[in-house]
This record gives structure tokens, sequence and C-alpha cells, in this order.
């Protein structure tokens, strides 16, 4: 038998596999969709163990690092509306200016109820945190990703970062007016 004949036969197979592991994955997936709590509160354990590893371990902070940055830009698009008042203001206002639009009244353009959607939805930013996670997790088990840097440096350096994006995105906030939680929603109970 030629070895040639039997190389499309294998990766034939390899992909049929893969994709019938993909569709696994994915039912699995769509069936955690209701459970949000336990979504996160399994997210959370995942990142305490990593944690746990990085300071038991003595290294991977480099791995830490990217890992908390990455968190943080998810956690961002999670605050952020889909469509920037910023920029819809932007836009408002340069119509304006070449004379092409028609004089709104503000009082009842901001009095309109606006839906807040999202940029990042709740399951993409948990799907994606947990996966990034556990891929940091992963990095943390093998040395070529344990690159010899200061940890302290790379704390203040966050902590630093995180400070500044946080006030921007508060201050983005107050200024377009929205509040990116469900604080006030009213829940009904089924009876």
């Amino acid at each position: 038998m030629d070895s040639s004949d039997s190389t499309p036969t294998a990766v034939a197979d390899i992909s049929l596999k893969l994709a019938k592991y993909k569709q696994l994955y994915q039912t699995y997936l769509d069936k955690s969709v209701p459970f949000t709590l336990q979504r996160w509160v399994g997210f959370g354990v995942l990142l305490v163990v990593f944690m746990l590893r990085i300071i038991l371990s003595q290294g991977w902070y480099i791995v830490c690092y990217a890992l908390g940055i990455y968190l943080l830009n998810l956690f961002l698009a999670f605050l952020q509306p889909k469509f920037d008042p910023s920029l819809e203001q932007d836009l408002r206002d340069q119509d304006m200016e070449e004379g092409e639009g028609l004089p709104i009244s503000q009082g009842s353009k901001d009095d309109e109820f606006r839906p807040f959607i999202r940029r990042l939805p709740e399951f993409k930013f948990w799907h994606n945190a947990t996966r990034a996670t556990a891929i940091g997790f992963v990095c943390s088990w093998f040395s070529v990703f344990d690159v010899p840097v200061l940890w302290q440096i790379l704390l203040l350096y966050f902590i630093i970062l995180f400070s500044l994006t946080m006030r921007r995105q508060i201050q983005h906030m107050i200024k377009y007016r929205y509040l990116p939680f469900d604080l006030g929603k009213v829940k009904y109970n089924r009876s």
C-alpha cells in the first residue's frame, strides 16, 4: 500500500474528529449560557488557582501581567456601550457645522430612552476571560515563558494603567450619563 494514498484519508479523519470536538464544545458552551453565577464562580476559581500557581512558583510574572492587561481590556470593552455617544455627538456637531442636518431639540433627544447595549456581551466576556486564564495557566508550566522580571515593577505598571483607564472610563460614563449595570431593574418572579 502506498503511503501517499493514506495521507488524504488521515487528514480527512483528523479534520472530521476536530469538527466533532468543536461541535461538542459548542454544545456544552450553549448549555452553560443560563448559568451565569456558576460560570463566573468557575472563572473565579480558575483565576485563584492560576494566581496561587504564580505565587507559589515565584515565576511567570510576565504571563500574569499579560493576562491582567488582557482581562482589563475585556473589562473595559464590557463597560463601554456598543455605540459610543462621543462619536455620535461629534458626528452631530459636524453635521450642524456643515449645515447638512436639521437642528434638533436637545431636551427631547436626551430624554429619550436608549437601552444600554454593551460592546462586549457578558457571555463573550466570560468565555474570553476563562479561555485566556486557562491559556495562562498552561503557559505557567513551561519554562520558556518564565522570563526573569521584577514583579514589583509589573505590579506598579498594572496599578497605574488600571487607575488611569478606569478614571477615564468613569469620566466618560459621567459625561454621557450612562450606567453599564442594571441596578434598578425590576425582576418578576414566576408564580
